[in-house]
């Protein structure tokens, strides 16, 4: 009985593992199709709390329509220098990229 469960498990463990993982495409202009997801992966870790799980707001303003009012460098600008409440540098770097792309694109 010990050794059918855990080769269940070992067999589970296997499945699983093949499901995930896998490369990134590359569209033909060279950027990742996981783009606009690593910015709303970003944006649920880091910004959420604030501006609420589907951009409605809370703390921070509401960010349903973002990015008919701001570009992606302005978004970018926003993240790196703080508005308001909102503190400078809460994320950096390419990820700061790719949450602007991924707000621009909410209109």
């Amino acid at each position: 009985m010990k050794g059918k469960l855990a080769a269940l498990f070992v067999g589970t463990a296997l499945v699983l593992a093949a499901c995930g993982g896998g490369e990134d495409e590359t569209s033909s202009e060279g950027a990742t199709t996981d783009t606009v997801s690593a910015g709303e992966k970003i944006y649920t870790q880091k910004c959420s709390n604030c501006h609420g799980q589907n951009l409605q707001g809370g703390v921070g303003p509401d960010l349903t329509t973002v990015g008919s009012k701001l570009s992606q460098e302005d978004i970018e600008t926003v993240i790196n220098e703080g508005q308001g409440a909102m503190p400078p540098r809460l994320i950096e770097g390419e990820d700061v990229t790719a949450v602007a792309e991924w707000l621009a694109s909410k209109k």
